[in-house]
């Protein structure tokens, strides 16, 4: 990772502090982008009464820092969440799943009246589908779908030797071109076995902050 794509996404975090809402829970995605968001958080987590995590490693990242974690059951719907995208359109529409945690990642993004996605300039995109789409899949099933996933045109690719927090398996489909993510996103949530698609474009994020060498754009 190079030093100036680090420092691209050190601006989106911090440029995502402006969203805080003074004592609210927030929900907090994963991946290294996030890192440096939560490093920001803690210089102003007085202002953060809990967090909802992604993922156990963000959980035990939060902590460290003083943010008490909560679960989502606890809390209901929430005012923010800011997570990180590995790839993301003009539309705002998003490729995730890279560090495993998209499951979470849409149930979390789902809850959330606004959801704020911080990404370096590298990962925007015109279309969506350079980045492998990772999608979360029953142990059982894996074969299955990766069979449907072929007939689809993609070429999945099983992530050997992971297990998501939630037990289960990664394929990570290479070779797609996404030129309708709304509509792919629901045929691929139809197959059986399939847990989670990596596409958030039915419910994209509301803003996008991408970091750059020049300062942070808004989109």
């Amino acid at each position: 990772m190079s030093a100036d794509s680090e420092a691209n996404k050190r601006r989106a975090a911090q440029a995502a502090l402006a969203y805080l809402e003074d004592g609210a829970v927030l929900g907090v995605g994963t991946g290294s982008t996030v890192g440096h968001f939560i490093e920001a958080l803690a210089g102003c987590r007085t202002r953060v009464r809990a967090a909802i995590s992604s993922s156990n490693a963000t959980s035990a990242r939060l902590a460290a820092v003083g943010i008490p974690v909560l679960d989502l059951n606890e809390v209901g719907d929430l005012g923010l969440y800011v997570d990180s995208a590995d790839e993301a359109s003009a539309e705002r529409h998003l490729i995730k799943g890279g560090g495993g945690a998209l499951t979470r990642e849409k149930i979390i993004a789902a809850a959330a009246a606004r959801f704020v996605c911080i990404i370096d300039e590298g990962k925007r995109v015109q279309t969506l589908g350079r980045f492998p789409l990772p999608i979360e899949v029953i142990p059982m099933a894996r074969e299955l779908v990766a069979r449907r996933l072929a007939a689809r045109g993609g070429r999945p690719v099983w992530r050997e030797g992971f297990i998501t927090d939630n037990g289960n398996h990664i394929l990570d489909v290479h070779g797609l071109t996404i030129s309708d993510a709304p509509v792919l996103e629901r045929e691929l949530d139809c197959l059986a076995g399939v847990v989670t698609v990596g596409l958030f474009a039915l419910r994209p994020a509301d803003v996008l902050l991408i970091g750059t060498a020049s300062g942070t754009q808004t989109l």
